[in-house]
């Protein structure tokens, strides 16, 4: 899966097609994310002690991956990615970064 936690994503299709937010939690086995202000929906609570009160609370639900692109840092719109090796000049590592396909560059 190339969207990890923390990145800035915007949904591309579905009901809230056109909104970004920042990927507040993934899950790789089932493909989905949950994006922060994205796919609200009202859930019914018991009262707890955690929330004494109970009533309706509003979370965000997950949606599928392939729903969402990254949001490119330069261009500031929604690209593909892929991955380039660097060899670390100091110690000599090689770490893959990703790379915007549309602005050609890392991240």
């Amino acid at each position: 899966m190339q969207i990890k936690k923390n990145d800035t994503v915007i949904v591309i299709s579905g009901n809230s097609r056109g909104k970004e937010g920042k990927v507040l939690q993934v899950f790789p086995e089932l493909n989905k994310i949950i994006i922060e202000g994205v796919n609200i929906v009202k859930r019914h609570t018991k009262p707890s002690q955690k929330s004494p009160q109970g009533g309706v609370v509003k979370k965000e639900a997950p949606i599928n991956a392939s729903n969402a692109m990254i949001k490119c840092p330069h261009t500031g719109k929604p690209t593909r990615i892929g991955y380039t090796r660097i060899k670390d000049a100091v110690t000599g590592k090689v770490k893959v970064m990703r790379v915007s396909r549309k602005s050609k560059e890392m991240f």
